[in-house]
């Protein structure tokens, strides 16, 4: 008979090696980082990639990336002039139910919706193109109330491509911006849709961004960019708690990253990056910018944070993947455009899943300080047939219980 000690030893050998599953419900996954919690997840691809599991033709219209939990996958998509959110059964790849956001966004860009749906236990939220915000039951997909975050707030963008946000769930608040002079950021109750308050000391119009919620300085609040500022509203109310002057010319898009007292944010067309930290002084918080620099200047590809390094595409003229220190600013390594194409990203059990905007080039790379490490590449078995106009393959990859989403247009693919 074994010992004691050696059977401890056996059974955490085996628990060691026992792979972790978890959902994705929203956009960026459960912490809005896009970290995935999964390990025992492939560290090397075979030569053609992962195993193809399914693939998914009628995904419809839109950018809209996956939100996983269970056995359903919820996304959004455009069907002639109407945009819908639907539910997909993962184990038959057939359509569960689809219900009606709004009318068609149409655009140069790409016609469709953009945000990802938020899933909090049996209601699912989400945002059209058009800024139509709904609620509906996770089980039938039935509405439960909607909003038009143009009309019901007066809503106003920063520029003409379309509501990009999805929304997020704290407590029993639903957040979201619909910009504008009425205020910036509004809170709705979850249940009902009924307003809790709205942001009206921050009149600046919405930009693509995505909100995220922090701790910083021991105070629970909403972190915002625009194309005029970083903002920090409470989150009881809505008060102004901080704000950042930083513009953000044509389109502000990812979605800002926070660690502690820190706030990041990066977006495209030559603005760079900014890093700034957050004090209590007499009971304020006050801003301080740590650095600002054009290392990273990322359009919409988003970026992720991984023990202290941030990774992500820079899209300025030469074109690089970077790992930037987070507290310094410091690059401490670029890969050339050349290796992969500009493109989205995300990460899981020690590796980023890299996704080439041009053919669909997924490049699975270690996530570490040192360099770019690849150990495996493939390309999506088939592009769209619909047209894209100016757009390219822009919806985030997601991993979620041990499988790779990937979209194009209307086109899902699912790896193992």
């Amino acid at each position: 008979m074994k010992k004691p000690s050696l059977l401890l030893a056996s059974f955490l050998f085996v628990l060691g090696g026992v792979a972790v599953a978890a959902d994705w419900p929203q956009w960026r996954g459960p912490n809005r980082d896009d970290i995935s919690k999964e390990t025992g997840l492939l560290n090397e691809w075979p030569k053609d990639g992962p195993k193809l599991l399914w693939t998914f033709t009628d995904a419809g219209v839109g950018y809209s990336a996956p939100a996983v939990v269970g056995d359903r996958l919820y996304t959004q998509g455009a069907e002639g002039d109407k945009e819908f959110i639907y539910a997909l059964d993962l184990k038959t790849q057939k359509k569960v139910w689809s219900t009606e956001v709004g009318s068609l966004l149409k655009n140069n860009w790409g016609d469709g919706p953009r945000g990802t749906p938020t899933v909090d236990g049996t209601l699912i939220y989400a945002i059209g193109g058009q800024g139509n915000l709904i609620c509906v039951k996770a089980d039938t997909g039935a509405k439960v109330w909607s909003k038009s975050l143009q009309n019901d707030f007066n809503g106003a963008m920063m520029s003409g491509w379309g509501y990009t946000e999805s929304p997020l769930v704290d407590g029993d608040q639903l957040v979201c911006t619909p910009g504008g002079g009425k205020g910036t950021l509004v809170a709705l109750n979850k249940k009902t849709g009924e307003v809790i308050w709205q942001s009206n000391e921050v009149a600046d119009k919405a930009a693509y961004c995505s909100i995220v919620a922090s701790e910083a300085c021991g105070v629970r609040q909403y972190v915002q960019m625009t194309g005029e500022d970083i903002v920090g509203v409470d989150a009881k109310d809505g008060h102004l708690l901080w704000k950042f002057p930083r513009k953000g010319p044509t389109a502000a898009i990812p979605t800002p990253i926070v660690s502690g007292n820190y706030v990041f944010v990066t977006s495209g067309y030559n603005a760079g990056c900014n890093l700034l930290e957050l004090s209590k002084v007499n009971d304020k918080i006050e801003v301080k910018e740590v650095y600002k620099n054009k290392q990273i200047s990322n359009k919409h590809g988003g970026v992720v944070l991984v023990d202290h390094f941030l990774y992500g595409f820079d899209g300025n003229e030469a074109g690089n993947w970077v790992c930037q220190e987070l507290k310094t600013g410091n690059v401490a390594w670029t890969e050339p455009k050349e290796t992969l194409a500009m493109g989205c990203l995300t990460y899981a059990d020690g590796h980023l899943y890299c996704y080439g905007e041009d053919d669909g080039t997924v490049v699975l790379v270690e996530a570490n300080s040192k360099g770019w490490k690849e150990t495996g590449r493939f390309k999506i078995p088939q592009q769209t047939k619909l047209k894209r106009k100016s757009g390219k393959i822009w919806t985030h990859p997601v991993v979620a219980n041990g499988k790779l989403y990937l979209r194009d247009l209307d086109l899902i693919f699912c790896y193992d």
